[in-house]
């Protein structure tokens, strides 16, 4: 039997190039998205930046500069250039035409890593729906190649070119994707209203990419999820149960992180995972407090927040991985919780802002139940927090904090 070794493909070699209009700091942008590069599996070999008043309408760059960076990727052999906005379809068909390599823009490639990184069947649907209506527009000026029609005998006649046909089919598929979402989505609303009517609050981990958000799902409720130092290690949401310090049992779920500029398609893509941040009790925004840029970090996600309707929701500022700059003087900020997710630094002050950011549906009261209510005392044991309680001839007393549905059943029970 022969073997034959598998040859590891080299990483491609890629250029980032800017075009700083001012709308935007181009620098911390231009940074962030070889993060994203890096994470997508290429090696980010050249930058370069473009100051103009506005982006060209032909090209982005302007026909010179284009030029010259051509020459430069064929002189550093370059596999593919990342321009760091969203170009139309003119521009990516005219810079393709200039460049010797593969051309695309920021969101291409915030979608292949979201392509990469999907795992259930709904996160692939999401994902595939956000690049189908990224690609549709930029369908045309394919050329005649794909077309079916074409001069000569067997060719006249009503007939279709494959871009329509490519149009056609996308637009079928997007339909159908849609339908799917469509139906998961009601079954989220679904299980959302049971954790309504029995009582269950929710709180939602939301924030940057790679702010330590699935490792304080972990740490706080040894959910096991994937916790990896990249961005968008997380994509599809996770919900565990969590019991508070004051004896309430709360789901806690875990959403997809946020990044500048994030694409529109992916927003629209994403609203029914989103919209577990939407229908929340609380709201924890996640920050790695190691970053230099953790303020803005901390007003995209604020501002991606309002833009989905959450600006009436409780929201704690959480500033994680402290243990990473041990000497942050911020502490002293009553606006923002420190913790640290890896070591388990403030979790419990976490924990007792949680419960103090809940609306107070709680009340500690004395109840003296039945011998006959042993399945009620134990339902108060698990989803209350007992104080105190004794055997007495009548039956069990005991002082505990219920919360509402709790309290409507054990009425009758309450000692004045």
């Amino acid at each position: 039997m022969a073997f034959y070794e598998i040859e590891e493909q080299a990483p491609e070699r890629a250029m980032l190039v800017s075009v700083d209009t001012g709308e935007f700091d181009a620098a911390v942008s231009l940074a962030e998205l070889a993060e994203l590069t890096a994470t997508a599996g290429a090696v980010v070999v050249d930058t370069a930046v473009q100051k103009k008043e506005a982006p060209d309408k032909a090209t982005c760059l302007g026909s010179g500069r284009a030029e010259e960076l051509a020459t430069a990727c064929a002189a550093q052999d370059i596999d593919l250039v990342i321009m760091d906005r969203e170009l139309s379809p003119t521009q990516l068909r005219n810079l393709e035409e200039i460049f010797p390599c593969r051309v695309i823009d920021r969101t291409a490639l915030i979608l292949d890593i979201f392509a990469g990184r999907a795992r259930s069947a709904e996160g692939r649907l999401q994902v595939e729906l956000a690049q189908l209506q990224y690609r549709l527009p930029r369908l045309a000026g394919q050329g005649t190649a794909l077309s079916r029609l074409g001069g000569g005998i067997g060719t006249r006649g009503p007939g279709e070119t494959q871009l329509e046909s490519d149009r056609r089919h996308i637009r079928r598929r997007i339909s159908a994707i849609r339908e799917q979402l469509e139906k998961v989505e009601s079954q989220r609303a679904l299980r959302r209203e049971r954790r309504r009517k029995d009582g269950v609050a929710t709180v939602a981990i939301v924030g940057y990419t790679n702010a330590g958000k699935s490792t304080l799902l972990n740490r706080l409720t040894d959910a096991g999820v994937l916790a990896e130092n990249k961005l968008f290690a997380t994509l599809d949401p996770t919900a565990r149960g969590l019991r508070l310090p004051d004896g309430r049992e709360v789901m806690l779920v875990d959403t997809v992180g946020f990044v500048r500029r994030l694409p529109h398609h992916l927003v629209q893509a994403f609203h029914s995972t989103l919209e577990e941040a939407v229908e929340a009790d609380v709201i924890l925004n996640v920050c790695d407090a190691s970053s230099e840029h953790a303020a803005e970090h901390l007003q995209v996600t604020g501002d991606l927040l309002r833009e989905l309707g959450c600006g009436d929701r409780p929201v704690l500022q959480v500033m994680n991985k402290c243990d990473l700059v041990p000497d942050i003087v911020a502490r002293e900020d009553q606006r923002c919780l420190y913790i640290s997710a890896a070591t388990g630094e403030g979790m419990a002050e976490l924990l007792q802002a949680v419960a103090l950011a809940l609306p107070p549906d709680r009340r500690k009261v004395k109840l003296l139940l039945p011998f006959s209510k042993g399945a009620l005392a134990e339902q108060c044991r698990r989803e209350g927090s007992v104080e105190h309680e004794e055997y007495v001839p009548e039956g069990l007393s005991m002082i505990v904090t219920l919360g509402a549905r709790l309290l409507a059943e054990t009425a009758e029970y309450v000692v004045e």
